[in-house]
């Protein structure tokens, strides 16, 4: 089976890059770093296929034309990319993840696994540690709300093409936690646990690995502010995602983080229209009419993305790059 792993950077080749790259070439995965106008362009390490702006430009994708520069979102042209090589599981991750021998084991879509469902937001950090710790983009105020106990959950096999795993040392939280919390944090790597209709779990794109029928719900939005658009993301993945009898899988750490410098006052400003909108976004997606099966997918997703264009969460100008992005798409997988 084919996999790739994507990632992208604005830094030359680091010690994370350079150890990905080695790893994936001893496992036979495919390894693309996405650069921007600020990542050097004589960017090279073995084992890495490298696209440049040039290169994006020169892809044959519409979308690399239109997406805007300086942008996390370009990640897109790295998932087409993979896609158009022949991958059948898309894994992203960031420039400053070490990973873990486990992240280059097999993965299996289908499972057998503790079900939580109908719950709400759920905090599924809970379900890795004991500590007061939650993930980027739930809502603030249900970080304290209790999740189901893990004993009592019911085990079902479950389809879960669509799988976050966790980070150690420097995880994903939010800018408010950083500001007032501890940090290094290590997860229970034992575990694992779905999340199906009605329970809401932001992810993010650190360590999330993708399955050909979730392809489409990849789409990363550049025109909202960089800390949220990966948590929009997933809260329009998981809603289209129930629909089809999906369930969205939390694993255990296979990376851990050593965190490139942030101002942390800068992402907390950047991430204040998720505190302030992700319920919001919730709500909106709930009551969206979404239609199950893979030939709606797509139109899924246009529909909910329409919506937070209504709505002046996301600039008018995400349609027309969705469009490019979606036939790009619909081109290479045809």
């Amino acid at each position: 089976m084919n996999q790739a792993i994507i990632i992208t950077s604005i830094n030359p080749p680091n010690d994370v890059m350079r150890s990905i790259a080695a790893d994936a070439l001893r496992s036979g995965f495919d390894f693309f770093v996405v650069g921007d106008t600020r990542t050097p362009a004589n960017f090279s390490i073995d084992g890495c296929r490298f696209l440049g702006i040039a290169d994006q430009a020169n892809s044959g994708f519409a979308y690399a034309n239109l997406a805007p520069v300086r942008n996390y979102a370009r990640k897109n042209i790295g998932y087409l990319a993979a896609i158009a090589n022949g991958a059948q599981v898309v894994i992203e991750t960031d420039d400053d993840n070490f990973a873990r021998p486990q992240f280059f084991e097999s993965r299996s879509r289908t499972l057998t696994a503790p079900v939580v469902s109908g719950h709400g937001w759920v905090n599924a950090y809970r379900y890795f540690s004991d500590g007061n710790i939650w993930p980027r983009g739930l809502p603030l105020d249900h970080v304290l709300k209790p999740v189901p106990d893990f004993a009592k959950l019911e085990r079902a096999e479950v389809d879960c093409p669509i799988q976050q795993g966790l980070a150690d040392g420097d995880p994903d939280v939010d800018a408010l936690y950083r500001l007032v919390l501890p940090l290094p944090h290590n997860f229970r790597t034992d575990r694992v646990v779905a999340f199906g209709p009605g329970s809401w779990v932001p992810f993010n794109s650190q360590n999330t690995s993708w399955w050909p029928s979730a392809f489409p719900l990849m789409y990363l939005p550049s025109y909202c502010n960089f800390r949220v658009t990966d948590i929009w993301r997933s809260l329009i993945a998981q809603r289209i995602a129930w629909a089809n009898g999906w369930h969205v899988l939390f694993h255990g750490p296979t990376v851990w983080q050593d965190r490139n410098e942030h101002d942390l006052m800068k992402d907390f400003e950047d991430e204040i229209p998720g505190y302030l909108n992700n319920h919001r976004i919730r709500l909106m997606l709930e009551d969206l009419p979404i239609n199950g099966g893979p030939d709606h997918i797509r139109e899924n997703v246009r529909r909910c993305y329409q919506a937070l264009v209504e709505c002046e969460l996301v600039g008018a100008a995400e349609l027309p790059l969705l469009d490019a992005w979606t036939s790009d798409l619909d081109r290479i997988v045809s």
